[in-house]
């Protein structure tokens, strides 16, 4: 799968940052202004939680927080959640639905 990438992105994601870092197939990307950025030679690629067995996509309502107002915004398949405590949030009508745990470090 080709993935979009930054060859002059104007910020270094290391471990200093200050942005969540997401364990993601196998590698870490950091989140940064909705976007998952994956550190390769020339640039940073833009990547997606897929949608999976461990992050649905589907109606799953859960108990929210609120309007995630404050909450990082997270590319997952088609759409955007938001994470909650390691947790995909959807806002989907009424409720929000529960798209899987995601592993931050």
């Amino acid at each position: 799968m080709s993935h979009p990438t930054h060859p002059d992105h104007p910020h270094v994601h290391d471990e200093q940052c200050g942005h969540t870092r997401v364990r993601h197939e196998g590698h870490i990307d950091y989140l940064h202004e909705g976007h998952l950025h994956s550190a390769q030679e020339g640039g940073y690629e833009e990547h997606v939680i897929a949608e999976s067995a461990r992050n649905p996509a589907g109606c799953a309502p859960v108990a929210c927080p609120g309007d995630h107002q404050g909450q990082e915004a997270i590319p997952h398949a088609d759409h955007t959640d938001y994470l909650v405590g390691g947790h995909l949030h959807h806002p989907h009508g009424d409720h929000c639905d529960d798209h899987g745990q995601v592993a931050t470090v």
